[in-house]
């Protein structure tokens, strides 16, 4: 039962052959018996509560396609009755009064919490190793990292502990994980996704999206999460749709847009393999492939790794000690609590973003460097537009690697922070400009030691293009078996 993907599990709950009640158990029972960590808070007497409320809702006949399927959050999401930690010490022990949007939104559609996933402190890091909590193990290899900053929630549905789970996606981390791990991940087009009770890391690039087994999976996620709201000042006007209205057409005639910039030196050549294989079998399946040039993509680093940390540094002010959050034990005056209280309460790498945004706010430095940042942010959309936007637009999508390497060892990169950054390299420009991108597993990597790991597909479309990529993802995955593929 716990193979089966959200459509099945929704078949066999209609149909009354499994209630939510044995279905929760069943993915509470394989969660205690794991040993990633990518679980930081279960509460077994409130998922069966809710388990319980889908059933009464299934036998009135009042169950919609979700209703009573399982699912975790990311510990970025704030939760009413359940920790939300963001991974860090500063919420150690933090309950949120009331539930972020998109909590609210699955519990409206009846779906049943599993409990907070391990996350990156603050969204912060590529790897998973930034928690407070420790890291997230890799269920490919547990000597190998889950991917980051949504390590738990890819983690926790490729070990099969979740048939789905929500996650964040900053500079790529909801598909560098997803990719790492070998399951499917979409960044849905900024401000799709309401950021009402995302605990905040840069109010500019945060967005919300799942992560499930398949394509189809996904969207019928996304049809629940997304939505206006009006307690978000970035959350878009847009009528809801079904972004599974399009999943059986054909591929005949997509033009494929593939970036030389996304297969130059840096891209390891198991995943160039992989990636080019995958490819192939798309232009089995009647597309073309278009060969197109991003050349802003370099600078997508510098220029993330000056605008994330900014809007950190600001975000941040507000865990002090006064309010809510860690407050240190022992202080002279305010100033001291202040200072003491942040000092412990933050990791090494959540310390290191707000170091550099505040610098680059500075005066003297603002124009230097995060208006010059602006600046580039706005030419990296451009070549994204030529691409893919207007009558001599070059292709309908575009497809590259997630990430240069497959998963590397856990605690190779812990001292060098930068060789972390350099990971985001094929995912940071779709999130400088709000683009929707996703990953689907494609093949495998060879790990330095430990034989095989997971690559991901990168597929990125123009705004608002959602359902034609998970409708390009689907057709790959009817013609493949790379999603099905399952860690012992």
């Amino acid at each position: 039962m716990h193979k089966l993907t959200l459509k099945e599990l929704s078949a066999q709950l209609q149909a009354r052959k499994i209630s939510a009640t044995e279905l929760a158990t069943l993915f509470l029972d394989r969660i205690e018996a794991s040993d990633l960590n990518a679980f930081l808070h279960v509460d077994r007497a409130l998922t069966l509560a809710q388990a319980q409320a889908a059933d009464a809702r299934l036998a009135g006949n009042e169950a919609g396609p979700l209703t009573g399927i399982p699912i975790a959050h990311k510990d970025i999401f704030v939760t009413r009755n359940w920790r939300t930690t963001a991974g860090s010490r500063m919420l150690q022990d933090y309950v949120s009064p009331f539930d972020a949007t998109v909590v609210e939104q699955f519990n409206a559609a009846g779906t049943v919490t599993l409990g907070k996933l391990n996350c990156d402190e603050f969204a912060m890091g590529s790897s998973n190793e930034n928690s407070f909590y420790g890291p997230v193990k890799n269920p490919w290899d547990k000597t190998a990292i889950p991917g980051g900053s949504s390590g738990g929630s890819a983690a926790a549905v490729a070990a099969r502990l979740a048939p789905a789970a929500t996650a964040t996606d900053t500079g790529g981390s909801i598909r560098q994980p997803a990719s790492l791990c070998g399951v499917t991940g979409i960044k849905p087009t900024y401000g799709s996704v309401s950021r009402y009770g995302m605990i905040a890391f840069a109010s500019s690039l945060d967005q919300g999206g799942p992560i499930a087994k398949t394509a189809e999976d996904c969207g019928l996620l996304l049809n629940a999460m997304t939505g206006f709201d009006e307690r978000d000042s970035t959350s878009l006007q847009r009528p809801k749709e079904d972004f599974t209205r399009s999943l059986n057409q054909s591929l005949q005639g997509l033009r494929i847009g593939v970036p030389k910039e996304f297969f130059g030196a840096g891209l390891a050549a198991d995943v160039e393999a992989a990636v080019r294989g995958a490819l192939v079998e798309f232009e089995k399946l009647g597309a073309t492939l278009v060969d197109i040039s991003l050349p802003k993509t370099e600078l997508s680093i510098p220029v993330y790794y000056v605008i994330a940390p900014a809007e950190a540094s600001s975000n941040l002010s507000r865990f002090d000690g006064v309010r809510y959050g860690h407050r240190a034990a022992d202080y002279k005056d305010l100033a001291d609590m202040y200072k003491k209280s942040r000092a412990e309460g933050f990791g090494d790498e959540v310390k290191r973003r707000i170091l550099v945004g505040s610098y680059v706010l500075s005066h003297g430095y603002y124009d230097a460097y995060y208006l010059q940042a602006q600046k580039i942010r706005r030419l990296i959309a451009q070549d994204f537009q030529s691409a893919l936007a207007g009558p001599d637009r070059q292709c309908d999508v575009i497809m590259g690697p997630v990430s240069p390497t497959v998963a590397w060892d856990l605690g190779d990169k812990t001292d060098d922070p930068v060789a972390n950054y350099l990971a985001d390299i094929f995912t940071l420009s779709t999130s400088l400009a709000g683009l929707p991108g996703m990953s689907i597993p494609c093949g495998f990597g060879q790990g330095e030691k430990n034989g095989k790991r997971p690559v991901g597909l990168q597929i990125i479309g123009n705004y608002f293009d959602e359902a034609r990529l998970l409708n390009v993802a689907h057709q790959f995955q009817q013609a493949t078996d790379w999603h099905l593929r399952e860690p012992a």
